[in-house]
């Protein structure tokens, strides 16, 4: 059996060793986490809604920058029903219907491009790094390991290692749709994934989430404690900014991460 304070204390060791690969190798894994998700998304929608507000800005009725477009319609019926006979003055109708239109069109081929840049990107290119920034920290738990290990799954069947990642990412988000929980279990089933590409990347899909689902086994909820004792860490590195996260905390974490993988192999291998 595993227990927290000897993974912890592994892997602070193995940073000290390897202080600046590893800082890093935790940086590049920051960064190409931070670039997988919505939050571009979420940045454009604002910036619509912002000029949104400007194009009203010399009636009295604008709508707010943080109204959503159902708020927004609902001020519009509001505006025209203080129209005297309930009519409104057909240029500014006819305006804002087409600026609504036009709004409309506007989301949707932004989510679009967004969805046509950031998906490939992610599938190409992140998940890829990922494999070889789990690589670089498992390797870096026996001796100090390079930083051309983040490249290893380009050079090393990289067809497999995006078909098998772009897999765990799609069976997450589908699992998520059901109430957001079963993805979290799911994503913890998933999680050795990336360290079983890293060491023997002619994998199967098929031997790949069957190993990972061995290997987590009894040890989810177990994992998930492990992430949460790093949460004070993560606070701490929030009121510096995010400083002490770059030069510690997450190398610390990827380390212990690579840790666990380790001590989960070694279990299932002299079972």
């Amino acid at each position: 059996m595993w227990t927290r304070r000897e993974l912890k204390e592994k892997a602070k060791q193995r940073v000290k060793l390897n202080y600046w690969r590893c800082v890093l190798g935790a940086l590049l894994l920051s960064v190409i986490g931070l670039g997988a998700g919505t939050g571009s998304t979420s940045r454009m929608y604002s910036w619509i809604q912002g000029d949104e507000k400007a194009y009203y800005e010399d009636d009295e009725n604008y709508f707010d920058e943080n109204e959503g477009l159902d708020e927004a319609m609902s001020r519009l019926g509001e505006w025209c029903a203080t129209m005297p006979d309930g009519s409104i003055d057909a240029g500014k109708g006819i305006a804002l219907m087409f600026f609504i239109i036009f709004f409309l069109m506007m989301f949707f081929i932004i989510l679009a491009v967004m969805l046509l840049i950031v998906l490939p990107l992610e599938i190409l290119i992140v998940n890829p790094l990922e494999v070889g920034v789990r690589r670089f920290f498992a390797k870096n738990l026996k001796g100090e390991a390079n930083l051309r290990e983040v490249c290893f799954a380009f050079d090393h069947h990289y067809k497999n290692a995006v078909k098998i990642m772009f897999f765990r990412g799609l069976y997450v988000f589908l699992w998520s749709l059901l109430f957001f929980i079963p993805g979290i279990v799911k994503a913890y089933e998933y999680r050795m994934i990336p360290y079983l590409i890293a060491e023997n990347p002619e994998i199967s899909k098929e031997e790949a989430f069957a190993q990972s689902h061995a290997l987590m086994e009894g040890n989810r909820w177990k994992a998930f404690i492990l992430d949460l004792s790093f949460l004070g860490w993560y606070i701490l590195s929030g009121m510096t900014f995010g400083i002490l996260g770059m030069f510690y905390v997450n190398p610390y974490a990827a380390q212990a991460k690579a840790a666990l993988y380790q001590k989960l192999k070694e279990q299932k291998l002299f079972a």
